[in-house]
């Protein structure tokens, strides 16, 4: 699986690579052979301009279309132009011809070679004075490239060559080195995904050993990573902290229904009193794990309003004050004249503020007080809770709103609750699209914040 994913890499790279240099070279390959060609024959045209301006001025001096330098000149042309040319006067006689030049050149050669209209393109140009045409003159070439041009354009070609043969080469090269590291990162994702899938939560891929376009894929498996690893250890936190609180419950129970089994005990209101409290510890728990459950629900759906906060502060204050008094706790309600409103469930917003304040009575000792005011800022209501209780330590505050954790071991567990209220809270207070911040200090008190949007 590898070796395929890697040669489909190198495919694809080496067919983009490939593709560029080819198109790119043929270009340049067949543009220069079409430029030089015109180069050629743009010079061409103009040395027979330049022939028959000589004629015509030899003409306009003399009345003579020949003369010795026009003999130079042609002469000229023929030896290192390979450019042939016959002159005719008005009747049609031949006045010069050095197409025969070209047979002179051949015998000194060994060869017998002339001018073969096969080989050769003529052109004829009338030539006139003040609209008189005064005689002719034929031009003889050849299209296709000799001497000195042909092997010019043919070492253009070979250099063009050259470069070609040796990007493919390095394009090559750099494919290979560049699907193998890429290939290389895919193979380390793909193992690391395969070891997270047999629950190696710690495996990690070194971020730094990877292309820059593979970084950001292994930054966010990293992250994932930690993520699984952190709710495996939270599953196995909440699982041995389930077990826990169940057993206690369970095993007192069987001790009483064993002892009564036995005849050790007598099944008097007392015990049986015992046994109620056991079971409803149980119920209990069912029932706040059944509300966990039911918060954490991404699909929970809220039955919005618009609710004003006195009226919820007030229904609060009249919940709680009898427990308040009977524990000696001074409970503190800052209404304002001012009225407040936002949008959300009553019912889970009451759940929320009963789960807090709950906690700032258990906490709170006699004779200490606990407030609860709104603050209001910008598109948001805060309902602020502060206790003068124990505080929180710092090392507790970060696993508050963890299932069963508790920052107090040694409390009863029957007043200290089963530790999964303020995973509640915070879940609903999620479903909200709100924030919930806790500050506390040990000795001094704590102080709950719950920041809705009004919309």
């Amino acid at each position: 699986m590898n070796l395929t994913l890697r040669t489909r890499i190198l495919l694809y790279l080496l067919v983009v690579s490939l593709s560029g240099v080819f198109i790119t070279s043929f270009t340049i390959f067949f543009g220069v052979e079409n430029q030089f060609t015109d180069y050629l024959k743009k010079n061409r045209e103009e040395r027979i301009e330049t022939i028959k301006k000589e004629v015509l001025q030899q003409y306009d001096e003399t009345g003579e279309l020949t003369n010795e330098q026009l003999n130079n000149m042609l002469h000229q042309q023929a030896m290192t132009e390979n450019l042939y040319f016959k002159l005719y006067d008005s009747n049609g006689e031949l006045l010069i011809d050095s197409t025969s030049l070209r047979s002179m050149m051949g015998m000194m050669n060994g060869t017998q070679s002339s001018i073969d209209p096969n080989d050769y393109q003529s052109t004829s140009y009338q030539l006139k004075n003040n609209n008189e045409v005064i005689g002719n003159l034929t031009v003889f070439y050849q299209e296709q490239l000799m001497g000195e041009d042909f092997i010019f354009l043919k070492s253009i070609k070979r250099n063009i060559l050259i470069a070609v043969v040796v990007t493919v080469i390095l394009s090559i090269l750099f494919s290979l080195l560049f699907s193998n590291r890429l290939t290389s990162g895919f193979k380390n994702l793909i193992n690391a995904i395969a070891e997270l899938r047999n629950h190696q939560w710690r495996t990690r891929i070194p971020v730094k050993e990877l292309t820059d376009e593979m970084r950001p894929l292994g930054e966010s498996f990293n992250q994932l990573a930690e993520s699984l690893a952190k709710e495996e250890t939270l599953r196995k936190e909440f699982t041995a902290n389930f077990a826990h609180e169940l057993r206690t419950p369970l095993a007192t129970l069987r001790s009483h229904i064993e002892a009564f089994q036995d005849g050790i005990w007598e099944p008097d209101s007392k015990r049986l009193e015992q046994c109620h409290e056991e079971l409803m510890r149980l119920v209990r728990l069912v029932n706040e794990l059944e509300k966990l459950i039911a918060a954490e629900n991404p699909q929970i759906r809220l039955d919005k309003t618009r609710l004003e906060t006195s009226k919820l502060l007030s229904f609060i204050k009249e919940q709680f004050n009898p427990l308040f008094m009977k524990k000696g706790v001074y409970l503190e309600v800052q209404n304002t004249e001012e009225q407040h409103w936002f949008n959300g469930d009553r019912d889970k917003i009451i759940q929320i503020l009963t789960n807090i304040v709950n906690n700032a009575l258990q906490y709170t000792p006699k004779g200490e007080r606990v407030s609860i005011y709104i603050k209001e800022k910008n598109d948001q209501i805060s309902f602020i809770v502060k206790d003068e209780g124990e505080g929180i330590s710092e090392d507790d505050l970060p696993f508050l709103f963890e299932r069963f954790y508790r920052g107090d071991k040694s409390r009863d567990r029957k007043t200290g609750g089963v530790g999964i209220g303020l995973s509640i809270v915070k879940a609903l207070v999620e479903a909200h699209q709100g924030k919930i911040k806790i500050e506390s200090q040990s000795n001094v008190g704590t102080t709950v914040e719950v920041q809705l949007p009004k919309k």
